[in-house]
């Protein structure tokens, strides 16, 4: 497990687009599991920065996201599918259908999480998985619970993540109360995993998360055991 601190938001990002260009640049055709969220914009725009100036192709990436709320179609300005489009995949060169993001309008919420667990294996695993941390140690949408979830699937999602992703909408009644989220084993099965945090409210989360037990009741704990992580934080 690697740290490394920094004293601002910029250089965070910068840090963090650093190693996913560093990804890209090696292998071209990388498979990058990405995230959403306030944390990865600076990123994404550092990332965006480096391919307008030539520095970066992203034409043979693959990327497959996280998670997305239930009944959001990707056309809703708080989907992650509209956040990903808005935010990076028209900014940069790689294709459409290389974009991966679970639909949470399926028909069969069951199904799509078997076929997005399919879709992964299928692709060979992730090369790069880029992870924020939720104040309760979540990631993805996978929340505190009784035990970590292996797979894809439909999560009821907490009041306390309900509450802090209510600053993206018009007010908490409006958050979806489910989400589609990919599980551990993903997770867990990328060759390399990538986390920032950003903020001093998060410095506590850290701390529990990658020096204290390894337990569901935070579930970013369970990175301790990955073989290549790092984090990158900004607490200040």
């Amino acid at each position: 497990m690697k740290f490394i601190t920094v004293d601002s938001y910029e250089k965070l990002s910068r840090q963090a687009a650093n190693i996913i260009s560093a990804q890209v640049i090696i292998k071209p055709d990388s498979v990058l599991g990405l995230a959403t969220g306030s944390s990865p914009l600076g990123t994404y725009r550092q990332l965006i920065d480096w391919y307008e100036k030539g520095d970066i192709d992203f034409s043979e990436c693959i990327s497959v996201n996280l998670d997305e709320y239930v009944g959001l179609g990707g056309e809703n300005d708080q989907s992650y599918r509209y956040f990903m489009n808005h935010n990076f995949f028209h900014a940069i060169n790689i294709k459409p259908e290389n974009t991966f993001v679970p639909n949470g309008c399926a028909e069969d919420l069951a199904a799509e999480c078997e076929k997005y667990d399919a879709r992964i294996a299928d692709l060979g695993g992730i090369d790069l998985q880029l992870l924020g941390i939720g104040l309760d140690g979540h990631i993805g949408f996978n929340e505190p619970d009784d035990y970590f979830v292996k797979n894809t699937h439909v999560v009821e999602l907490h009041e306390s993540t309900i509450k802090a992703n209510s600053r993206f909408f018009e007010n908490e009644a409006e958050v979806p109360r489910r989400a589609v989220t990919m599980g551990m084993v993903s997770i867990m099965q990328a060759k390399k995993i990538l986390l920032i945090a950003s903020g001093k409210n998060k410095r506590d989360i850290v701390e529990k998360a990658f020096f204290g037990p390894i337990t569901p009741k935070i579930p970013a704990s369970i990175l301790q055991l990955h073989p290549d992580i790092t984090v990158i934080q900004c607490l200040n």
